[in-house]
């Protein structure tokens, strides 16, 4: 077969065909006469077939498509794009065009069928098409070629994947030059959809993750630039493709070199919050900040990035306090909206309203904690070298961030008082004001202390009992139970036991998983207890000889000084509470666990500590001090530590 094509007509436009009717019907080849040509061994032949197929795969006929392209076969079409783009010796210029038509509108009759356009045949035929697009100045050709790939992204997933190859999804970048409304840009932008809802990521590999990520850039362009609304379908699509990958994606992401992206995306988070537009794009335009933050950390927000083509930039300052204003009004009005719907409605509405307030609630409460976590870094935590805005914007942050945990407190307060406290909302709630109060221990003192024990008593929708609403107070109480007040509030509903109790659910080896960190706080808080409230004549309760065991179990898994130092300090405080006869005769707790309670703390006291640890060091001291008081009340304890070390 010869390596080039003899020049042809362009085949006819599906607007130029005859209308139908008896003389046209009659004119018409049979499709017997069209396979006979297809099957031809002469280019002509082939090329005659074609311009006739393009009449017999627009009837329709699934059938008969599918014998068409069995009979063409794909190589011949492959071959037809090359020369048509020049990638083939000898053909001419003028010529091309007519070869790609040809190609094109034949490959999109023949894709219509399901089957053809999931052939690997046609599929291989991806990246060229996207050349085409790329190459291309005419219109036509540009919106057959979308219609093309989406029809063969449609048919299988193998289609979808063959535009992660290299290159392919640079077609992409071509949609800002198209006209306002143009059928390209809407062809172009579904056949996106099509692909940020069909392709997974589950392993893909990095070259492929690669183009996902060229795919997430070409969107940025359009988020950033474009003021029609292919702005909000960018912006459905960005939210869409970050919130549900996750991990791969994100990865993926940072290793691109160009930092352009993330500079389009700020200007186009502006655009939106800065309009007149309605809040539902609003919280898409938060959501998607919500994500940056967690792709590329919090400092994200506060970073200076330069928009190319000298395009002005709002500065940083700016853009952090737009963000968190404008998530803080979201805020405020569905708080509102649940409270009413929950408490002061009919109840004539639909659950399917509460849970999707709930949600949007959850994504701002999300945005809100990482802006947290933004300013403390800015302020003089980790990351401070990097910080970028001033110290009046941190006031201003810090001033709107106190009136927004007071509103959720006060939403807190509604709860309470209408007998309320199992709720993800609620939960959500909770959680946000303990990361407010773990920056700020002493904020909203006085709503707080009202508050404690009904935040204590709150569950989510799963929870059988209070567990993530504690967890999520104790880097606030780890800190105010350094002081008698702080105490006093845990004392005056019995807080404290629920935080034991706590503490012994984190420690459980078939427990919940929790962080190392909370671990250490939980037990910080009940040694700050402790040794506060000496005076206050704590008993010793069976929550004390439960925690004693788990704190037995927790440091005999644990292969870190650490957890042996703040286990044996706690152990070393609750030990004083009580005597060893009353240890052993609580039915949960025997001679077994004794042994290995003072083992624990013999590791402790014969344990090098770095010289400039002054938390261990501390924590030495008060497991010694608390052994010389306690010592001859733990008779078999001291036997024991006398073996290992001199005390």
């Amino acid at each position: 077969m010869k390596t080039m094509f003899k020049p042809v007509p362009p085949p006819p436009s599906p607007d130029s065909s005859p209308a139908p009717g008896p003389a046209t019907a009659a004119a018409a080849p049979a499709l017997e006469d069209c396979l006979r040509l297809l099957r031809g061994e002469r280019d002509e032949q082939k090329l005659a077939g074609l311009l006739v197929a393009a009449n017999v795969c627009r009837a329709g006929d699934a059938a008969a498509v599918v014998e068409v392209y069995r009979a063409v076969g794909p190589r011949f079409l492959r071959r037809l794009i090359n020369t048509g783009l020049g990638k083939v010796e000898g053909g001419k210029e003028e010529e091309r065009e007519a070869y790609l038509r040809l190609a094109v509108t034949v490959l999109s009759g023949l894709a219509r069928i399901p089957e053809v356009a999931a052939d690997e045949g046609v599929v291989s035929t991806v990246p060229l098409i996207a050349e085409i697009v790329s190459k291309s100045s005419d219109l036509t050709i540009t919106e057959e070629c979308f219609e093309l790939l989406s029809l063969i992204a449609i048919a299988s997933d193998g289609g979808a994947y063959k535009f992660c190859e290299p290159g392919v999804m640079d077609i992409f970048l071509q949609i800002s030059n198209f006209p306002d409304g143009s059928r390209c840009s809407e062809l172009a932008i579904h056949l996106m959809q099509l692909l940020v809802h069909k392709l997974r990521l589950d392993n893909l590999s990095v070259e492929k993750l690669q183009a996902m990520a060229g795919m997430v850039t070409s969107l940025a362009r359009l988020f950033a630039v474009l003021h029609t609304a292919i702005k909000f379908e960018s912006l459905h699509m960005l939210t869409a493709s970050f919130w549900d990958r996750r991990a791969p994606l994100h990865d993926a992401l940072r290793s691109v070199p160009s930092t352009i992206w993330k500079s389009q995306i700020r200007v186009g988070i502006t655009d939106v919050l800065q309009n007149r537009v309605v809040s539902s794009e609003k919280l898409q335009a938060l959501l998607l900040a919500e994500c940056m933050m967690s792709i590329l950390g919090e400092n994200w927000l506060s970073e200076d990035y330069k928009f190319p083509d000298d395009q002005n930039m709002m500065p940083v300052d700016k853009f952090v306090l737009l963000v968190l204003e404008s998530a803080r009004i979201e805020v405020s009005v569905l708080l509102n909206e649940l409270a009413y719907l929950k408490y002061e409605s009919s109840k004539n509405f639909q659950r399917d309203d509460i849970s999707q307030k709930e949600k949007n609630l959850a994504i701002l409460f999300s945005l809100i904690e990482r802006i947290i976590k933004m300013i403390s870094n800015a302020s003089g935590g980790e990351g401070a070298s990097c910080q970028t805005i001033r110290e009046s914007t941190i006031m201003k942050a810090i001033t709107g961030l106190n009136e927004t945990v007071g509103l959720v407190l006060d939403f807190l307060q509604d709860a309470k008082d209408h007998g309320q406290k199992k709720g993800d909302d609620l939960l959500a709630a909770v959680r946000i004001v303990g990361s407010y109060l773990a920056e700020a221990p002493y904020a909203c003192k006085e709503k707080i202390r009202h508050l404690l024990e009904f935040i204590f008593s709150v569950e989510g929708r799963d929870e059988s009992s209070p567990f993530h609403s504690i967890c999520f107070m104790i880097p606030m109480l780890s800190q105010i139970t350094t002081e008698d007040d702080g105490c006093r509030a845990l004392v005056s509903f019995e807080g404290y036991k629920m935080v034991i109790e706590c503490l012994i659910k984190m420690t459980e080896q078939d427990g919940m998983m929790v962080d190392t960190g909370s671990i250490f706080l939980a037990c910080d808080t009940i040694i700050n207890f402790l040794k506060n409230m000496k005076k206050a004549h704590i008993r010793m309760e069976s929550c004390f000889v439960r925690l004693l065991q788990a704190l037995v179990a927790w440091s005999g898994s644990a292969d870190d000084s650490s957890v042996t130092m703040t286990a044996s300090c706690l152990g070393t405080l609750v030990m004083d509470l009580t005597t060893e006869e009353f240890l052993l005769s609580c039915s949960d707790f025997d001679s077994k666990t004794l042994e290995s309670l003072s083992q624990l703390i013999a590791r402790s006291l014969y344990q090098d500590i770095p010289d400039d640890d002054m938390e261990q060091s501390n924590q030495k001291q008060i497991i010694l001090s608390g052994y010389r008081r306690w010592s001859d009340r733990y008779p078999h304890v001291t036997t024991i530590l006398q073996q290992h070390v001199s005390v």
